[in-house]
C-alpha cells in the first residue's frame, strides 16, 4: 500500500472498524455477566439502615442482634435475618452505623 493520504485514510478506517468489532465482542461477552443485586447499599439493608443510624454507639454484635436480629436483609437469592447473617462472627464492637453497615455488606457479599 502506498504511503499517501488515501493509504493512511484506508488504514485508519480499518483500525476504526477493528476497534468497533472489539467493542462489540466485549459487550457480547459482558452480556452474560450478572448485574449487581443493588446499586444503593441502603436499599439492600432496607429499614435496618435507618435503625442503625439512630442506634447508640459504640455497640456490640450481641446488642445489634438483640435489637435488630429479626430485620430481613436482601441477599443473593432472597432474604436473610440479621441474626443469621451475624451468627458467623464473634462479638465485635462497632463505633458507628457505617462500621456496622460495612461489616454486614461484607458478610452478605455486596
Amino acid at each position: 500500500m502506498a504511503d499517501d493520504k488515501q493509504g493512511r485514510d484506508e488504514q485508519a478506517d480499518r483500525e476504526e472498524n477493528r476497534q468497533r468489532e472489539r467493542e462489540l465482542e466485549e459487550a457480547k461477552a459482558r452480556g452474560d455477566e450478572k448485574e449487581p443485586l443493588f446499586d444503593d447499599e441502603s436499599v439492600r439493608l432496607g429499614d435496618l439502615d435507618e435503625a442503625l443510624k439512630s442506634h447508640d454507639y459504640p455497640t456490640t454484635t450481641t446488642e445489634l442482634v438483640e435489637a435488630y436480629g429479626d430485620y430481613e436483609l436482601e441477599i443473593q437469592g432472597g432474604k436473610k435475618p440479621l441474626e443469621e447473617v451475624l451468627s458467623s462472627t464473634d462479638d465485635q464492637t462497632y463505633d458507628s452505623a457505617e462500621d456496622v453497615r460495612r461489616r454486614i455488606l461484607g458478610l452478605i457479599g455486596r
